[in-house]
């Protein structure tokens, strides 16, 4: 369910009485950097940790892998 124009005009008009035009432009930068520290969480999440890289080479760091070469 998408919305159209009509209700998107009709939700800019009730934040601009809820809120007023100063701190519409506060709001929208705010969301916009909670949405980019989400991502940011998302991303980190779901790259590999330290511990499962160090499994991947049978328990041992990289620097120990390095260090036996």
């Amino acid at each position: 369910m998408a919305l159209g124009a009509t209700e998107i005009i009709i939700l800019f008009i009730a934040a601009l009485f809820l809120f007023g035009a100063k701190k519409i432009p506060e709001l929208a930068r705010s969301a916009g950097q909670a949405k980019g520290e989400f991502e940011a969480g998302l991303r980190q999440g779901m790259s590999k940790s330290t511990a499962e890289s160090d499994m991947d080479r049978g328990g041992k760091t990289e620097s120990y892998v390095a260090e036996e070469e």
